[in-house]
């Protein structure tokens, strides 16, 4: 699993065993959350083309509309994450709330 970035109260990960999946995605988890359980999935590409939306989410309007922002600001840098989780290589992680 690689940690790839935290805004607020939230870390964004990616799994390699979602190498097979369709379309990459990141995992939303709230920091601190006694039972480690994603909060969130979103997509982020599409075909290789950014498309960022929402897969499954128990998080308010509001929350979707931030960490979507923040992953549409950081992309490129989400997305090649991604790519290093995929490679078995150690992430970085960055704080995308500013």
């Amino acid at each position: 699993m690689g940690q790839l970035a935290f805004l607020r109260m939230f870390i964004l990960v990616s799994i390699s065993a979602d190498i097979q999946d369709n379309r990459r995605h990141v995992h939303v988890f709230k920091k601190g959350a006694r039972h480690m359980k994603s909060v969130a999935k979103i997509w982020i590409e599409s075909d290789g083309v950014k498309c960022i939306e929402i897969a499954e989410s128990t998080l308010s309007s509001k929350e979707n509309s931030i960490i979507m922002d923040a992953i549409d600001r950081n992309w490129e840098f989400i997305n090649e994450q991604i790519s290093k989780t995929f490679r078995g290589e150690k992430t970085e992680m960055k704080n995308i709330e500013k």
